[in-house]
């Protein structure tokens, strides 16, 4: 049952992003700029290869080289003659790779890749099935024998030197001495050669910490970052807006490098830029994947203005400041004064990354968001695929709720997205003493409403939520905003502002809410019971809301273990909607003052107690979490793939290169992304990958004395 989470069907549904109306709309120069932003988040997205594990840049490798060979068609039709059967073709992967025209035409460089990643990417042992520190699990953030301690040691030297752990990687040897070397190594075009960037040269030195040695060397992913670099500088060219050429300049400046503090000062820019037609963010952005918390993973998209979803987000933002009133902590724990943001929706033409969101809310700089504002995104094209529901594959509801289900879903959804990324991630003042020692609240006024006494704690000069919070910063903070939307969805003029009053507004209230009790039950899937950890940030944070809602009693939630048709396990998740204004949002009131009081507070171990708490899966009565896992194992249905264009440029012109909603389309899509250097971008990542895979061994693989 355990291993069923790992297997794909064959028959895992493709669905295409559409921006077709949206591109078509654009302006000569403002396609130009499009091309050359999607071209530099391309190549940015190879560096998430180098950031998962050992083997992910090999399989890259390996499949660009297959079908740069054949198409799909092609190498199908070529292995059904080498005599595979249809089966097989899907099943067999080592007998259809070795048996392709690519290693025909390079035996030894084919059967090599697949001699380095085959078993690897297969295996299910216990350390390789997720991601993780050391023995716990893989990840190639760390060098493989840094431990959790280790992590803590480094992320206390980096706020020490006030270096942001964003754009770094941590290896760790024992040197001579016996006393362990860390190699704190930042991502940049330019490596150790002496140039004139005073900020970033005078961090790169040894430095002796807490009894260890650190070094802080730079030229991580440097091939990689050069050729973003080159498509920064292209875009610029074709900016709109002065906003737009300091922004990227900055971002070229950052990536050149190694400088969070240029992607800062970029990020300034990006938010002055106020309703741009071509919107987009690249950089070390989100940290989801990082087993501690404070590295972040290659991003970048690029997106175009959907005009009349825009207009509803529009009015949102008009009304914010009287909505975050509405919210459940005193004024002392919201920010001064609420910064006006952009808030667009957006079809997306680019997505690079390990995934798309629904919506996005950026920059994560907490000290831009409190002091200088923020952007928030809706991705209208995104949402459009996630809305798509088939009625018999609808698992875990009632009945009578899955036609309301289906039509709701959708606008319910936009309603929540909305208020999650503007009024979620946007809200909430953190409590800071400054490296002056200058506080942004008045101690002797400002009260903890949890305790009834003045706050005990804040943030030091150089820590920020994520380095304080670390492993539950991104979780915790996504929970709060799920909740917030859950919470201020009862709103009726946030329902109004989106379309909906009467009925239809308590049916987009009720479906909300139900879309947030079964997410929180789906969840389950993405925890991991050898290792009590979660996979996924937002997973996790809804099954936290699920557990809050259920301890709320009186009924208002349910999760009953059934027997399904077909005679196997099943589950049926009930929320009775009259008790959503009379149970449920006392209960989430209750539970957001105290996410946000904690927040505000920097008071880790009151968050962590509180936050990993309900974040515990067991299997103690009445819901029998770790039993229903099992359940939720063997009823899932694999998350769609998605298939996105790509542009070509023509002469002076953009062309838009759409692909078909299918496993074809989707490997046509990667095929012809890279079309003048395909081959050279294979040689640049398994020679990164090769040169850093002494470091990727846990300390069992490692010979005595040796690290």
């Amino acid at each position: 049952m355990a291993d069923t989470q790992y297997i794909l069907p064959n028959d895992i549904g493709v669905s295409s992003l559409d921006c077709r109306e949206a591109f078509r709309l654009l302006l000569p120069t403002e396609r130009l700029y499009a091309h050359h932003l999607s071209r530099a988040a391309w190549y940015g997205g190879l560096a998430v290869l180098l950031q998962t594990s050992p083997e992910a840049p090999y399989i890259y490798a390996l499949l660009s080289r297959l079908f740069r060979a054949q198409d799909p068609d092609q190498l199908r039709q070529h292995a059904l003659a080498e005599g595979l059967t249809e089966e097989e073709y899907q099943e067999k992967l080592e007998r259809v790779i070795l048996g392709s025209k690519a290693a025909e035409q390079h035996p030894e460089e084919v059967g090599g890749l697949w001699q380095t990643c085959g078993e690897l990417m297969f295996s299910l042992e216990s350390r390789l099935r997720h991601l993780g520190l050391g023995k716990e699990g893989i990840t190639t953030y760390f060098s493989g024998n840094c431990t959790m301690e280790d992590a803590k040691l480094a992320q206390d030297f980096l706020d020490s030197q006030n270096l942001s752990a964003y754009n770094t990687r941590l290896f760790k040897e024992i040197g001579q001495d016996g006393k362990p070397c860390y190699e704190v190594r930042l991502a940049s075009v330019l490596g150790t050669e002496p140039i004139l960037d005073s900020e970033m040269n005078s961090k790169l030195k040894s430095y002796e910490f807490q009894g260890s040695n650190f070094r802080v060397t730079r030229g991580d992913y440097a091939p990689i970052l050069r050729k973003v670099v080159e498509h920064l500088e292209k875009a610029k060219a074709y900016a709109a807006t002065s906003h737009q050429e300091q922004m990227l300049a900055q971002y070229i400046e950052s990536f050149t490098h190694g400088s969070i503090e240029a992607h800062k000062k970029g990020s300034r820019f990006w938010i002055q830029d106020k309703a741009p037609i071509v919107e987009s963010y690249i950089g070390f952005i989100e940290s989801y994947r990082d087993p501690f918390g404070s590295r972040g993973e290659f991003e970048g998209f690029v997106a175009m203005v959907n005009k009349a979803m825009s207009a509803k987000f529009e009015w949102l933002v008009a009304s914010a400041e009287q909505l975050l009133k509405e919210l459940p902590w005193p004024p002392a724990f919201e920010k001064d004064k609420f910064l006006t943001p952009d808030f667009t929706s957006l079809d997306v033409l680019t997505f690079a990354g390990s995934g798309i969101p629904a919506g996005i809310n950026i920059p994560n700089y907490d000290d831009l968001r409190q002091t200088e504002g923020f952007k928030n995104v809706s991705l209208g094209n995104v949402l459009a695929v996630a809305y798509a529901t088939q009625r018999e594959k609808l698992t875990f509801l009632e009945e009578e709720d899955k036609d309301l289900y289906i039509r709701w879903k959708g606008p319910s959804f936009d309603v929540q997205v909305g208020l999650h990324e503007l009024l979620g991630h946007g809200s909430g003042k953190l409590f800071v003493q400054d490296e002056k020692g200058a506080f942004n609240f008045d101690q002797e006024t400002v009260i903890n409403p949890e305790t009834g006494e003045q706050i005990q704690s804040w943030y030091r000069s150089g820590e920020t939520w994520d380095s304080k919070f670390s492993t539950i910063a991104s979780s915790y903070e996504e929970c709060r905003a799920e909740s917030v939307g859950l919470y201020l969805c009862l709103n009726p003029r946030v329902l109004e502002i989106f379309g909906f009053e009467g009925a239809d507004a308590e049916d987009v209230v009720y479906v909300n809410w139900l879309n947030m009790v079964r997410a929180g039950l789906l969840a389950l899937e993405f925890y991991t019971p050898e290792a009590s950890s979660w996979r996924q940030a937002h997973m996790q944070a809804r099954f936290v809301i699920l557990r809050v809602l259920l301890e709320a009693g009186e009924g208002l939630v349910t999760v009953t273990p059934t027997t399904g048709s077909d005679g196997r396990p099943d589950a049926q998740v009930h929320l009775d909607r009259n008790k959503i204004r009379t149970v449920g949002k006392p209960a989430l009131e209750r539970f957001l003052r105290r996410l946000q009081v904690l927040k505000s507070t920097g008071d880790v171990a009151g968050g962590r107690a509180l936050y990993e708490g309900y974040a515990a899966v067991t299997d103690a009565p009445p819901e029998c979490f770790l039993s229903l896992r099992d359940t939720v194992l063997l009823r899932k249905e694999a998350r769609k793939l998605i298939v996105q264009p790509n542009t070509r440029l023509e002469g002076s012109e953009v062309q838009l290169l759409e692909y078909e909603a299918s496993a074809a389309g989707l490997i046509r899509s990667f095929s012809e992304r890279f079309p003048e250097d395909g081959p050279e971008l294979e040689e640049i990542l398994t020679q990164l990958a090769t040169a850093d895979a002494r470091f990727w061994k846990c300390p069992s693989e490692t010979p005595s004395g040796q690290a």
